[in-house]
């Protein structure tokens, strides 16, 4: 019984680990300031970097969203490899589209890693 729990404890952890090293989206590089917009009632920022590749990587684009209702406070909501622009266009208050890929924010996020 404590094999079990133990084993599985430390299965928990270890999935726990791969996930924040490899694929949680606020360790990201980042990058290269690019553009910004603003949406329509200035509740959102989305502001867009580069993230330029080496010889083993190719370049990538992060979208970070800054909320101003909330001091500021910043979310990683758009990563994409194998980009180097950022087309920005808020479609409403709520709704913004980055090259193509349309979100629903603050709560919809765009990470190419888990496609």
């Amino acid at each position: 019984m404590f094999l079990l729990a133990g084993s599985a404890c430390a299965a928990g952890f270890l999935a726990y680990g791969i996930h924040w090293a490899f694929f949680d989206m606020e360790r990201l590089p980042a990058g290269e300031h690019l553009t910004e917009a603003t949406s329509p009632d200035g509740t959102y920022t989305l502001k867009a970097y580069a993230s330029h590749g080496n010889a083993t990587v190719s370049n990538a684009v992060r979208g970070e969203l800054v909320f101003h209702e909330e001091k500021d406070k910043t979310k990683n909501i758009y990563w994409n490899y194998r980009e180097e622009s950022a087309d920005i266009r808020w479609m409403d208050d709520d709704t913004v589209e980055i090259n193509g890929r349309t979100l629903d924010v603050p709560h919809d996020t765009y990470d190419f890693r888990k496609e």
